[in-house]
């Protein structure tokens, strides 16, 4: 039986709208705000405009970059 588990930055985007309470795409909209900057620069903005954790803010910037929207 094979499972369809979700890996990679995306499988914390349920834990994201839990912990956050705004969907994933409020979170990728922001980014798409910031077009440009670098990657650590996103995740320090998101940590201090918005509160978010680490792991988090890290796990959004790289979906985005990726194209996981």
């Amino acid at each position: 039986m094979s499972e369809n588990k979700v890996k990679g930055p995306a499988s914390y985007f349920p834990s994201i709208e839990k912990t956050y309470g705004k969907p994933v795409s409020h979170w990728m909209g922001i980014i798409d705000g910031m077009a440009g900057a670098k990657h650590m620069d996103i995740v320090a903005a998101l940590k201090a405009e918005h509160g978010l954790g680490h792991g988090h803010a890290n796990a959004l910037v790289a979906a985005h970059k990726a194209g996981a929207k």
